[in-house]
């Protein structure tokens, strides 16, 4: 390998939006990167989920291909 021409490989601080800190290695040169979904937030791993109907997308949807209203089965 050429010398002197890869990124530091350098021990960052991970801050999600819901508040959990940990620690990895990076190569993004900062020490701090913030994220908006980690492991302890994201509805994959935690097993729930968010539906956010923001001015009655899912109705209008649902009303555009007739299915009345209710959720398909």
């Amino acid at each position: 390998m050429k010398a002197d021409i890869h990124p530091v490989y350098a021990e960052v601080e991970v801050t999600c939006s819901c508040g959990n800190k940990f620690n990895t290695r990076s190569t993004i040169g900062k020490p701090v990167l913030h994220v908006e979904v980690c492991a302890e937030c994201h509805p994959f791993y935690t097993g729930t989920q968010k539906i956010v109907d923001t001015a009655g997308r899912i109705e209008k949807f649902r009303s555009k291909y007739s299915m009345g209203g209710k959720a398909a089965a």
